[in-house]
């Protein structure tokens, strides 16, 4: 049996221009317009060399940070866009869900623009009435039909481009990260319904952020970076290999100081990680964390806030610390460069890699904030000394106590 989907050395590049000078005043302006161009272009790869095939029923999770070319992938095999070089063989008719309201138009109303995109699928008008009342159950705007889909909210575009794309049964279904616009209910329902089709025999690709979500629905995965195929495998294998390379790039450290200084415009200049239960770079359960973060400003910080958020392997976020939540005041300092020290005791986080935010604030006023700022590693032990492990697939934490200072 043939490949569904054939990606076959996939190259897709823009021209970035950049002006050499830049004209301030008018006159320069218009002097400008009789001088040679002083731009330059350069060749920017959004996909470089991208090869790998799909079968029938495969359903593929796309993982990769902002700008890794995931959303460029999708729309050169809906044929949105044309790649620069290489070509893709897709045997069978697709559905493309890759912004809001792609495919309608404002000015019809929804049941005219339900009739509209099966029609761009290719369906008769036959085939589209008899998944219309399915469609409009699922999608929850029974009562706006009627209404130009201009007056629609994002929330509902969403819900009835979803309805329409998931039900009226193509081949392939490619989806982008426009999930994440809806609500938590209709997420279910959308990832529910992405079962089912999976289930059927169809083709899915899908572009999450959402690590929970690709492990639930993804047989397999492919892992972008820089428009480049760094891998493709398991999902599991591929959600691994992405946070290795999402660990490198954010700084792992245990035991060790991670600076910041590069960037002039943050607040935070270093953060330092110390700890005891540790052994090489892994923390183990129920140790102690001592975190201590530099901050240099230009102005006194009157309250000064730090704020810690632990993200589990799916990206989710399972524990958020700040001293102001813990009704804790730091002292007021009139230094522009201070260190601000929070200890976790009986470290509360279950066996994992935890990616870490950090936050700064003035009392209710944030004033920077560093995402993915590093990653730890937490081992598992017998804390509660009863010869048991606590599960790994527990996502969250068991106990903590702080204590804060600032000097």
């Amino acid at each position: 049996m043939k490949p569904i989907i054939e990606f076959h050395n996939i190259c897709k590049t823009y021209q970035i221009g950049h002006e050499l000078k830049a004209y301030s005043t008018f006159r320069d302006s218009l002097t400008s317009l009789f001088r040679r161009s002083t731009t330059t272009k350069e060749d920017f790869y959004a996909l470089k060399d991208i090869s790998f095939e799909l079968n029938e029923g495969d359903t593929l999770g796309i993982i990769g940070k902002n700008g890794a070319g995931k959303s460029t992938l999708l729309k050169v095999l809906s044929r949105i866009t044309s790649p620069s070089s290489g070509h893709i063989i897709a045997r069978g008719r697709m559905a493309s869900l890759l912004e809001v309201g792609t495919g309608f138009h404002p000015e019809l109303t929804g049941s005219e623009n339900i009739f509209l995109n099966g029609s761009i699928l290719g369906l008769k008008r036959t085939e589209i009435k008899s998944k219309f009342e399915e469609i409009v159950d699922f999608s929850g705007v029974k009562n706006f039909l009627d209404t130009p889909l201009k007056h629609y909210s994002s929330g509902m575009q969403l819900r009835l481009a979803f309805a329409v794309a998931a039900h009226l049964e193509p081949e392939i279904l490619i989806i982008d990260e426009v999930l994440a616009v809806g609500d938590a209910e209709f997420q279910r329902k959308c990832l529910g319904k992405m079962n089912e089709v999976s289930r059927s025999g169809r083709t899915i690709l899908f572009v999450s952020h959402n690590m929970a979500a690709i492990e639930s629905l993804c047989t397999k995965s492919i892992v972008l970076s820089g428009g480049q195929l760094k891998g493709m495998g398991t999902t599991s294998e591929m959600i691994n290999l992405y946070l290795n390379e999402y660990s490198k790039g954010s700084g792992s450290l245990l035991n060790g100081k991670l600076e910041f200084s590069e960037n002039d415009s943050l607040l935070i200049r270093s953060v330092e990680v110390n700890g005891d239960g540790i052994k090489g770079s892994v923390v183990c359960m129920g140790g102690d964390l001592q975190f201590r973060v530099n901050v240099a400003s230009s102005e006194i910080i009157h309250q000064p806030v730090l704020g810690l958020v632990f993200r589990n392997m799916q990206e989710v976020a399972v524990l958020g610390i700040n001293n102001r939540h813990y009704g804790i005041e730091l002292s007021k300092t009139n230094s522009s460069n201070f260190d601000i020290t929070f200890e976790m005791k009986n470290t509360a986080l279950m066996p994992g890699i935890y990616s870490i935010d950090l936050f700064l604030g003035d009392g209710a006023a944030d004033l920077d904030s560093i995402p993915g700022a590093f990653t730890i590693e937490v081992e598992s032990r017998d804390i509660m000394g009863s010869g048991l492990m606590p599960s790994e697939k527990l996502n969250t934490f068991f106990h903590n106590s702080c204590d804060w200072r600032i000097s």
